[in-house]
């Protein structure tokens, strides 16, 4: 809904969609939806953003960023409470600043497994969860919060337009050099 009120052309596939499946379509971009559960569970999909990385900018939120973690080879770990609900405090590690976020999820990234040049960009400040990663050589990032569930009620809206200036910018590239 996001990504279509943008102008983007949105095409859904199965969780279960190889990484050849979805490059076969030609995306200028993925992202990565949420949805339930434990995210190691996911295999052909971690399986399938590994082997997308650098191929295309890839955008995830909640499940999608935890399978992103885990393809970037980061761990996850079952919340003793899961964060539900809005009013989460979120801190963007890059300003200071602090978002008002809705999270529904019992899972999330163990920050201090993330890989040498992947960043942590958002931290919860009820309990210091990794709530953000950046991967800039791969040109992919991701929320376990749900920026489209629009809790500030605008706040997440930057990281859509991150998404599409990713984008944009790798598509002037690209035709430069052709």
């Amino acid at each position: 809904r996001m990504m279509a009120a943008r102008g983007c052309r949105v095409t859904v596939v199965p969780a279960d969609t190889t990484a050849s499946d979805v490059m076969a379509l030609r995306p200028n971009g993925v992202f990565l939806s949420n949805g339930p559960g434990d995210p190691a569970a996911v295999t052909a999909g971690i399986v399938a953003v590994r082997e997308l990385l650098g191929n295309t900018p890839i955008f995830g939120i909640c499940l999608g960023h935890q399978i992103l973690a885990l393809a970037l080879g980061a761990s996850t770990y079952k919340l003793k409470c899961g964060h539900r609900g809005g009013n989460q405090p979120v801190k963007v590690t890059a300003t200071n600043a602090v978002q008002i976020s809705t999270h529904n999820h019992g899972f999330a990234v163990e920050a201090d497994s993330l890989p040498d040049g992947i960043d942590q960009t958002h931290v919860n400040l009820n309990d210091n969860c990794c709530e953000g990663l950046a991967a800039h050589e791969q040109r992919a990032f991701s929320v376990q919060y749900h920026p489209e569930a629009s809790p500030g009620p605008t706040e997440g809206d930057y990281l859509f337009r991150q998404f599409l200036k990713i984008i944009k910018e790798l598509f002037f590239y690209e035709r430069k050099r052709a």
